[in-house]
């Protein structure tokens, strides 16, 4: 049974423990005002009309009770009349506040997955050698829509990949990461080196984000045998052997994200990994990392990374997606971007 199923039934449960009660104890001991709990909780899960609804059934049993404990028309009952009253009203005030609020929320949810949608277009499913798999799992608290950002091109200079998280969440979010995909688009096409498109991306930002804002992100380029990565702040990319090695390839040395090119520190140089055919290397967001299960305890991505041994990377890569589900039971707490790249034999 569903938590929102038990919430719709609880009214009823609430009034029919009160019956019973009643009925078992007898006249004297009063548990007639503890009818209002059905109202009450009706305006948790319910629209005004189910509150309404509820406030009449919780009057009804109350008459006959009240005969039956001989209260009725006595002052004592006639304030549990006029709680029950009271408490239905002020609960349809609440359940229709609460159904306005459900509603602006929603608006803002699908306006931010639009703007998403529209800004994330999707990746090619074959770069080169490479083939390449996505998956993209929105939150679902509310309208904590993020700004998570991924793209694949291919240059003259060979592929390039970018996967990002914006700091912070909504349509502020969704706006910066436009920024970011605007300029690297851009700039993976004219500049010839990883640290130029990066510079490119960092001026673009430095117009655009204001205060202490940032944006984690990794540039990287595919070459014969290897990958260069240019990590700025951002979660080490899990790369899978075709032998079965699995290692994170951390950088030589740390960045900061982008946005923060104020603070005066230099732009490392990329590294460069090996990365033959038959290798995979997965990049990610922080909210697979960081999502957590019921005991508290992180996703242990590297533990998982046999999932991603199929031969098809997408299908691969939907299992351990359904698996990071299933670790944290239900739907994740933020935004989770995953992109694979798997060198083709051949």
């Amino acid at each position: 049974m569903s938590s929102q199923s038990i919430l719709r039934a609880l009214p009823f449960i609430a009034i029919l423990l009160v019956v019973v009660v009643d009925l078992i104890t007898g006249p004297g001991v009063g548990f007639l005002p503890l009818l209002t709990l059905g109202p009450a909780f009706a305006s948790v899960a319910g629209g005004v009309r189910r509150t309404v609804l509820v406030g009449v059934l919780a009057l009804g049993i109350c008459l006959p009770l009240a005969v039956y404990d001989g209260l009725l028309g006595r002052p004592q009952n006639n304030l549990t009349i006029a709680a029950i009253i009271g408490v239905t009203a002020a609960s349809m005030l609440a359940s229709r506040l609460r159904n306005r609020r459900e509603r602006e929320l929603a608006d803002v949810r699908l306006v931010a997955e639009a703007a998403q949608r529209v800004l994330l277009r999707p990746v090619p499913r074959r770069a080169g050698d490479l083939r390449v798999a996505l998956s993209y799992t929105s939150a679902a608290a509310e309208a904590q829509i993020g700004g998570d950002l991924y793209e694949v091109v291919t240059t003259p200079d060979g592929v390039r990949i970018l996967v990002g998280d914006v700091q912070g969440k909504g349509l502020e979010a969704v706006e910066t990461a436009a920024w970011v995909l605007g300029a690297f688009r851009e700039a993976a096409y004219d500049q010839s080196e990883l640290a130029g498109v990066v510079e490119r991306v960092e001026t673009s930002l430095a117009r655009h984000l204001s205060g202490e804002k940032f944006v984690t992100a990794i540039v990287a380029q595919v070459h014969d045998g290897e990958i260069s990565l240019l990590n700025c702040g951002h979660p080490a990319p899990l790369v899978l052997r075709h032998d079965g090695g699995v290692q994170f390839a951390e950088p030589q040395e740390e960045a900061l994200p982008l946005g923060l090119g104020m603070l005066g520190s230099p732009r490392p140089k990329p590294h460069r990994v090996p990365f033959g055919e038959g290798d995979q290397i997965l990049f990610y967001t922080d909210g697979v990392v960081e999502a957590r299960n019921r005991e508290g305890r992180f996703y242990p991505l590297k533990e998982r990374a046999h999932l991603l041994r199929g031969a098809d990377p997408q299908a691969a890569l939907d299992g351990l997606r359904a698996d990071l589900l299933r670790h944290v039971g239900g739907p994740v707490p933020d935004d989770a971007a995953m992109l694979l790249l798997h060198r083709h034999p051949g």
